[in-house]
């Protein structure tokens, strides 16, 4: 519902009126400080707005004279002049309405546009943390539907304040120069009118409210049971009938609630109606009084005027009275929207950050804790170090750090205490560009844009030729399938990739990741949710790479962990045992109950599907 409601003075919600932003002098500079920029717009937007209101009330003044000089007087002369200006005034306002008006949504749009480039900019700063800690519907939400209220804020409450509040001064003042007596009759008339306007106001509200939560149980059936998964869940259970009634009862419900809203409109338009006509009878009551018994002096015209000007203040006093509750939820917006703005990056470049000629990949850590939350310890006190050209697999139980480890190399986050080191220099030192350039991570989730498979590798080097992309794909075992494609490398990959199978996409991510070409290169369990013969495609391109490059695998396939120069094996956030394979797997330790209870397993699981003894899979 927009700000002000949509049937006359709006009600906050209970919510609403708990979360009230606290509005100082700090906030309304802030806020004020974005039309700044275009004060030139905005001073010919008041202009335009000042020559409105006074041409728009012009027409009642001049029906003084219409009755009195032309009617009245019979003067056909002065009538149809009277009526022309009337018509050339309006015509006038109308044109100058309009002007205002454009100015008005050109400079509300400037300054969203200026916001959501500033927030965009802010948010792509953001740390790991704040994506994982905050919904992302609010995260979208806070660049979409609060920025684009910003609009509504200056083009409607900001407008109508001022607007509303010209007219309706300058009504009083012509009102107050036509006759006292009879404005200060019409203008005690006005508090009445606000009466049956704020009692079906509260009425609809609540109205609504229930109706808006009815919509959102009838979104949540449709989402649920139209969905592929969903409707396929329903027919396998045979629950046609009962999301049927389900739907039924809703939907009977939400037309029973908009029967009720649009009588409570009903009602209100005549209440409406019958107090908008009061005050003009007063008028006409109390002018012809004193017109016939004390003060011939005062016109049909005059009345006319004072009848014709009441009539234009009910709508300005009636808007004037939403102002509070717009006001309130413009302040609640721009305080949304600034509570963002205000969320410090923990990650970013120190202000002398090193931008080092080329990288080797070397990597240390240095008595290295982490935590998301301070009670509860992810990494404690851990220490290795990776040369260049080697490869360190990192193994453990689920949950003990392995992912939370590799994220803290490209500064994904930072470390709560010792360091990370990348070719010897602390990452927090280094220039975050250069750093994330020469880290490639493929993931267990791989994450491709709706495009086509050469948009996906091109994210990776915008200017790479059409012998760099395929040669890429040709090195992470992927071209075959490609070219089979009718459309190759132009082949659109769906929505998160669901067009194409785990494999495949895991293999087009390592051709990107080849693409990229970085001096070091992080596996994070690759493999782990693909068949085996998936799998032994990725191994397959994955061998040759670790083999040439330093690389950290994160794996729980032994394959994968024997192809690695050491084992690191990661249990409650330390480093339980490192050494080969040989070495560590008769110690008794975390990595011998790993290797029995599922290395061994997935070993033996793939040399079954690829039709290999076990032997000859160990080998």
């Amino acid at each position: 519902m927009p700000p002000g409601g949509r049937f006359g003075p709006g009600f906050l919600s209970d919510e609403e009126k708990k979360n009230r932003p606290k509005v100082t002098g700090k906030l309304l500079k802030r806020i004020f400080s974005y039309l700044k920029p275009y004060w030139k717009q905005m001073t010919l937007v008041l202009i335009a707005i000042l020559a409105s209101a006074i041409l728009t009330l012009m027409p009642s003044v001049l029906t003084g004279r219409i009755v009195d000089e032309g009617l009245i007087a019979q003067n056909m002369n002065k009538l149809v002049f009277y009526i022309l200006l009337s018509f050339g005034v309006t015509l006038l306002a109308n044109l100058i309405g309009i002007i205002e008006s454009y100015m008005n949504t050109w400079i509300a749009q400037h300054i969203t546009y200026d916001m959501r480039n500033s927030m965009y900019r802010h948010l792509q700063k953001m740390s790991q943390r704040f994506y994982t800690t905050n919904n992302q519907g609010d995260i979208i939400t806070r660049m979409t539907s609060d920025i684009s209220g910003v609009q509504q804020v200056i083009t409607g409450t900001l407008t109508s304040i001022i607007s509303n509040s010209i007219t309706l001064a300058v009504a009083l003042v012509i009102m107050f120069r036509e006759n006292w007596l009879l404005a200060l009759v019409g203008v005690v008339i006005i508090p009445l009118f606000t009466i049956p306007t704020r009692s079906a106001g509260k009425t609809r509200w609540t109205i609504t409210n229930e109706s808006q939560a009815c919509n959102d149980e009838i979104n949540g059936i449709l989402n649920e049971t139209m969905s592929v998964s969903g409707q396929l869940l329903v027919k396998l259970f045979g629950m046609e009938k009962r999301e049927y009634e389900r739907y039924e009862k809703v939907n009977h419900e939400m037309i029973r609630l908009n029967i009720r809203e649009s009588m409570a409109g009903r009602w209100f338009r005549m209440a409406l109606n019958t107090f908008t006509n009061i005050g003009p009878m007063l008028i006409y009551l109390f002018g012809g009084i004193i017109m016939m018994k004390y003060d011939d002096s005062l016109t049909v015209g005059q009345i006319t005027v004072l009848v014709a000007l009441l009539g234009k203040m009910y709508g300005p006093v009636n808007q004037l009275l939403n102002i509070q509750v717009d006001w309130i939820r413009s302040m609640a917006l721009f305080s949304r929207i600034f509570e963002y703005y205000d969320m410090p990056a923990e990650i970013e470049n120190a202000p002398d950050a090193i931008t080092p000629d080329h990288a080797d990949g070397e990597v240390e850590f240095r008595h290295v804790r982490f935590h998301y939350d301070p009670e509860r310890e992810i990494l404690k006190d851990v220490s290795f170090k990776l040369e260049k050209g080697r490869c360190i697999a990192i193994v453990g139980p689920s949950g003990s750090g392995k992912s939370t480890l590799i994220n803290l190399i490209p500064r994904l986050y930072d470390v709560i205490d010792g360091e990370v080191l990348f070719d010897g220099t602390d990452v927090r030192k280094l220039d975050l560009d250069f750093l994330r350039r020469n880290i490639g991570i493929v993931s267990q989730e791989t994450y491709l844009f709706n495009g086509t498979i050469r948009d996906n590798l091109l994210y990776a080097k915008p200017d790479a030729t059409e012998e760099e992309l395929i040669e890429a794909c040709k090195r992470a075992n992927i071209y075959d399938f490609i070219s089979s494609q009718e459309t190759g490398l132009d082949t659109v990959v769906g929505n998160r990739g669901l067009k194409l199978s785990g494999g495949e996409k895991q293999r087009i991510s390592i051709a990107r990741i080849l693409l990229k070409d970085p001096a070091l290169m992080i596996f994070d369990e690759a493999t782990s949710a693909l068949d085996s013969i998936s799998e032994q495609k990725i191994q397959d391109a994955i061998e040759p790479l670790i083999a040439s490059r330093t690389s950290i695998l994160i794996a729980h396939r032994l394959s994968t962990i024997l192809a690695a120069d050491e084992i690191l094996v990661v249990c409650n956030g330390e480093i339980a045992e490192r050494g080969k394979h040989s070495e560590l797997v008769g110690r008794g330790g975390v990595y011998t109950q790993l290797y029995e209870t599922q290395f061994s397993r997935a070993a033996e699981q793939t040399a079954s599907d690829l039709g290999y003894s076990e032997g000859e899979s160990d080998e």
